[in-house]
């Protein structure tokens, strides 16, 4: 591997690190937050969900944008947005301004995601590309399990008034550091000229609005004064027009947001599928377990977190071998790993049904550690088979589009299971919404088998080292 792009790896992982470890960390500081700034339920969801809401809605135009005028300075603002609004989260005296940051804070790392698959697609071509994301989701796994270990950390040591702005402002040292290192370190990158005077600006707006009314109703349960029916419609509508819009504008030439490529592409979207149903079903397991585990047996916040550090730690030491695999098996092993993920469910559920609760910390480390496992080799594999399908001058947009529906997949799915275990503690009815949905991803996989394998492109010319800074 050239050690330019080395080194612009490393930043991209720096990025990532720093926003997954932020969010990971966020659970922790909740309660201290609520008690400390006297922060209502209503305000409490913006903090929780507005992230990951802000998130979802920059990715789309941000991947686009990155495709047209290049990545590197859409990467360094983000990250500087994001850097920037952890001191104004950390540093709030009212709960309506952490909201409010949070969401910038969100947006910031929407911004830089796309780059990250963009930069990533630019640089690296088949095996160096499956290891590069591999290093990707490792990261991330490290960050699951440091997150809610620094988090609990910092309100130790600093009690709970000034430990959850602790929490809030420890992506902030990271943040700034990474911007110099991008501006010295990531390629400038060739943008096309056709694509900067093309810019579907209409598509971008009507597909923010859909996702926008997706995540709605869940997020913000009941609507803003209206009926939670209203979202569903609404979003149908704006996909219908975003239809409309988008043959329209292929038809005059153009490039629209919606590329005929990427939605005609049966790899790209089976791939797409099996992302979104295995990213909803591995996150709202995990919060149907931790839930069971404190609300329905009243087990301390740390000890029910315990039983989940497994899983994480599997998931890194899995994700960083798992381009060994892809290159070996191509999508059969990522459907043999979702068969073991859909095995894992179906484990935890039996490990709650009949385990003592004297051994069920242990038994349930057992089946989330598989779990873990299975996971770090289906994401990183899958997502570059996936985006394998993506044509030249597209990487940014397409690798946000997989990062949207598995936004999308994991707000309704932990929404429905939330609702369920709220209502009823029926942590058996929730966990096979989650079986279900990893049977579902399975089946996409299987059915992605029969996919031809794209031409393999090569990859992005050397770049001067003038333009590298």
């Amino acid at each position: 591997m050239p050690r330019r792009n080395a080194l612009a790896l490393a930043v991209c992982l720096a990025a990532a690190f720093t926003t997954l470890v932020d969010q990971a960390s966020l659970n922790t500081a909740v309660p201290a937050l609520r008690e400390s700034l006297g922060a209502g339920p209503a305000t409490l969801q913006w903090i929780i969900a507005g992230y990951s809401l802000a998130f979802g809605l920059a990715m789309v135009p941000a991947g686009r944008l990155g495709d047209a005028h290049g990545r590197k300075w859409f990467f360094v603002g983000g990250m500087a947005l994001f850097a920037v609004a952890g001191v104004v989260a950390g540093t709030a005296s009212e709960a309506w301004v952490v909201a409010v940051a949070r969401l910038t804070q969100g947006a910031g790392a929407g911004i830089v995601n796309p780059q990250v698959y963009g930069i990533i697609q630019d640089l690296f071509t088949g095996r160096d590309r499956a290891w590069a994301l591999g290093a990707y989701a490792t990261v991330g796994g490290i960050a699951a399990v440091l997150g809610p270990l620094t988090g609990g950390l910092a309100l130790g040591a600093f009690g709970d008034d000034l430990g959850w702005r602790v929490v809030l402002l420890m992506g902030v040292p990271f943040g700034l550091l990474t911007v110099p290192l991008a501006i010295r370190f990531l390629p400038a990158g060739r943008p096309d000229r056709a694509h900067r005077t093309t810019l579907d600006l209409p598509g971008l707006a009507l597909l923010g609005t859909v996702t926008l009314c997706l995540l709605l109703p869940f997020v913000l349960p009941g609507g803003p004064g209206l009926p939670v029916a209203v979202w569903p419609l609404a979003a149908v509508a704006a996909l219908a027009a975003l239809s409309w819009w988008e043959r329209r504008y292929a038809r005059s030439g153009r490039t629209p947001v919606l590329m005929p490529e990427l939605v005609r592409s049966r790899g790209f979207s089976l791939g797409t599928l099996t992302a979104m149903f295995q990213f909803g079903a591995t996150l709202s397991a995990n919060l149907v377990l931790v839930l069971h585990l404190q609300e329905g047996l009243g087990w301390p916040a740390l000890d029910a977190a315990l039983p989940l550090i497994p899983g994480a730690i599997g998931f890194a030491a899995a994700s960083s071998q798992s381009w060994r695999l892809v290159a070996r098996f191509g999508r059969s092993a990522v459907v043999g790993a979702l068969a073991g993920a859909v095995t894992a469910i179906g484990a935890t559920i039996t490990v709650l049904h009949t385990v003592p609760e004297s051994g069920l910390s242990v038994a349930l480390m057992c089946t989330q550690f598989t779990a873990g496992v299975c996971g770090g080799l289906v994401l990183s594999p899958n997502q570059a088979l996936t985006l394998a399908h993506a044509p030249a001058g597209a990487a940014g947009l397409a690798g946000a589009f997989l990062q949207v529906s598995q936004r999308i997949s994991a707000t309704l799915a932990m929404a429905a299971v939330t609702g369920i275990m709220v209502t009823g503690q029926n942590v058996t009815a929730a966990m096979t919404i989650c079986l279900a949905m990893m049977t579902a991803s399975a089946a996409c996989a299987a059915l992605d088998l029969r996919t031809r394998p794209p031409a393999p492109r090569p990859a992005a010319p050397p770049i001067p080292a003038t333009e590298t800074r």
